[in-house]
């Protein structure tokens, strides 16, 4: 099957767009320079529509990551998506960033922990194993303190992800030579290994209806806590 799917990531600092056709990688653009993602999102699906001689009407299926990461990354994203979804009529297909992120390394000896710096001292984190050469979760994603998270974890882990390398000395001192790092460029999130997981949500036909297109955040942002702070403090009723 020659399915056309674009897919997009940007629920990093490091974005991405990646172009395929079937299981070959037609193009793909990193996003981690001064424009907004905003703009270089849509600059990028130009450029790799244009050289591989393809128009947005040649698309069959929409991928995007949904989260968790960057509110405002992801919902740049989501967005995007949404807008070329509603102006083509083309399927959209959500995928985790964690689980896409976990594609960095395939087949690895030991359990994936995918990291993602969240800030305020803690990450974003997934736990993976390999299953028919796909990542498989071992738990459900969470956000924690990075303390928490290795307190749990038994055995050799490979880490991988900006979560990763912002916590690296915490994670050799806690662990070990139990911890295990993947080579640098592999932290950070590559559209084309979300699109890998897209295709085969939309070989399985499990698209995502618009209006159930939302991002996975994971923990409130940071408006809803202060609302949530106010009306317990009954500054807001209701």
């Amino acid at each position: 099957m020659n399915e056309v799917l674009l897919t997009i990531d940007t629920s990093t600092q490091v974005g991405s767009v990646a172009l395929s056709r079937g299981e070959v990688l037609l193009g793909e653009n990193l996003l981690n320079g001064p424009r907004t993602q905003t703009d270089s999102v849509l600059v990028s699906i130009g450029r790799l529509l244009e050289d591989a001689g393809l128009g947005i009407g040649d698309v069959d299926g929409l991928g995007v990551v949904l989260g968790p990461g960057s509110f405002t990354g992801v919902r740049v994203g989501v967005a995007s998506v949404k807008g070329l979804a509603l102006a083509t009529g083309k399927p959209v297909f959500g995928v985790s960033s964690l689980r896409a992120l976990a594609l960095q390394a395939p087949a690895a000896r030991h359990p994936v922990c995918a990291l993602l710096d969240a800030r305020k001292k803690e990450v974003y984190a997934g736990v993976y194993g390999w299953e028919r050469g796909l990542p498989a979760p071992l738990g459900p994603e969470a956000v924690l303190p990075p303390e928490k998270l290795l307190s749990a974890l038994e055995g050799e882990v490979l880490f991988l992800g900006d979560g990763a390398t912002v916590y690296r000395t915490l994670i050799a001192r806690q662990m070990g030579d139990r911890a295990h790092f993947a080579p640098w460029p592999l932290h950070a999130p590559r559209a084309s290994n979300a699109a890998v997981l897209a295709l085969l949500e939309m070989r399985e036909g499990r698209s995502v209806p618009l209006e159930f297109l939302t991002p996975s955040y994971i923990r409130l942002s940071e408006a809803e806590i202060t609302w949530a702070r106010r009306r317990a403090e009954g500054v807001i009723d209701g």
